[in-house]
Formats: structure tokens, sequence, C-alpha cells
């Protein structure tokens, strides 16, 4: 070993003051480099394994995300699959019953549901055309009022049967129509009173006449209202002429107000 010393200071006493001052300017680097590093830490194998587990269990909870993440997008795919199927199963059949009912209201005609997008049918508009007797076909915004609404009424009755529900509030449906298209109106009304229980709200005589039972508002005196309800029951007469009308079960068809 002393010999390497005399050697090293041998080699050092031989070289030129440029080269002198580069070796020096290197340890000086050195030295700088060491004290950045600061004291050392007899701990850091203890936070090093703490680091570690806590990497593992962030890295877990990232995979885990992943998968449920990619598990979603599966069943949104699935649910959206699905949803399509049955949205164009009952669309087309909602086509076929307002189309039905379409021609009954109008005493002729007829009606159509289209698409305005095949290819997304989920988030797709539906344009409603209609084309009552003696008209060309043309879209429900250009129809008049009264054919508006009996339109409207036929596409209610349409949906109405295709998903019935326990019961149906109708409020003022009939006022736009005149007497041609209540009679028309009422007689297709019919046809749904044995399935499901009706509550309108109406001041159409005609309408009126439909009902199981009838609520009112009446003012007997000033000021004061008074709700009025009558119920009406069928009849059955008996073979013999002497013998009285008895009740029959009340219906649950219709209730006016």
């Amino acid at each position: 070993e002393e010999a390497d010393i005399l050697s090293a200071r041998a080699d050092h006493s031989r070289l030129g003051q440029e080269e002198r001052q580069a070796l020096l300017g290197q340890v000086e680097r050195l030295k700088a480099k060491l004290g950045g590093i600061g004291p050392v830490s007899l701990g850091s194998v203890e936070e090093y394994d703490a680091l570690k587990q806590r990497q593992e269990f962030l890295h877990t909870q990232q995979q885990d995300l992943i998968k449920a993440r990619e598990d979603l997008r599966h069943s949104i795919t699935q649910i959206n699959r699905t949803a399509r199927q049955q949205f164009r199963e009952t669309f087309a059949k909602i086509q076929q019953e307002f189309a039905h009912y379409f021609t009954q209201l109008f005493s002729g005609g007829e009606a159509n549901l289209l698409l305005m997008d095949e290819d997304d049918v989920l988030e797709s508009g539906i344009d409603i055309i209609a084309r009552p007797p003696g008209k060309r076909s043309q879209s429900i915004s250009l129809l008049s009022g009264g054919e508006r609404a009996l339109t409207a009424i036929a596409l209610l009755f349409a949906l109405f049967k295709v998903r019935p529900s326990p019961f149906c509030i109708l409020d003022e449906i009939d006022a736009p129509l005149d007497e041609a298209n209540i009679d028309r109106f009422t007689k297709v009304f019919e046809e749904f009173l044995s399935l499901s229980q009706f509550i309108l709200v109406t001041h159409n005589k005609k309408t009126i006449t439909k009902a199981d039972s009838l609520y009112g508002v009446t003012m007997e005196q000033a000021g004061i209202s008074k709700i009025v309800s009558v119920k009406f029951t069928k009849h059955k007469r008996s073979p013999s002429a002497q013998t009285a009308p008895s009740p029959s079960p009340e219906p649950t068809g219709a209730v006016a107000a």
C-alpha cells in the first residue's frame, strides 16, 4: 500500500497544472454530490418496504377499477342491445295499433310512425306522418287543431293498448273535438273500459254518458263550493213484468269529473 501511495504521489508530481486543476474540479463536484445526498438514514430499508407495499396495494386497486370499468361497459352494451331489441318490437306494435285507431277515429285515412335515425333507435326522434281522408300525407304539425288532437288520441290509445296500466287520467282530451269526432272518440274509448279504470275531466255531454260515476263542483251558496257525486248502476228486468228491476254489481269503467 505504501508503494501505491508513493507511486500515486510520483504520478501526481508529474501532472501538469491544467490536469491538476481539472482533477481538483472533479473532486469538488464529487464532494458536492455526496453532500447533496445528505446523512445516511438508518430507516431507509423500512421506508422502502412500506412504500413498496403501498405501491402494490394501489396497483391492485387500479386493476380492480379497470376490471370494474370493463364489466360496466360490457353490461351497458348488453343493456343497450336488449333495449334496442325491445324498443323495435314495441315500436312495431305501436305502429300497427296507431294506424288502426287512426283509421277508426278518422273513418279512413292512414298514419304511420317513422324513426328519424334507424341506426341509433335509442336516441332517435320519431316523426308522425298522418293522412286524413281526402288529404295528402303530411307531418302532424301541418294538420289542423282538431286533426292534431284526434291524431294524438289515436297515438295515446295505441300506447295504452300495447302497454296498458291499471288506471288512466285524461284531462279535457275531447275539448278540441267537434260533435262528429266526439262520437268516434267515445266509440273507440268504449273498447278500453274493460281493461282499465279511467278518470276523465270533461265538459262534453256525450263523453259524460260513458261514465259510471260523475263528480262535479256546484255552488249552492255564493263563495262556497260543494262536491257532488253521482253513481250509475245498470238494472236487469226479470221475466215477470210486475217485478221491480234489481241493481247489478257496479261497473268500474270510467269516472267523469
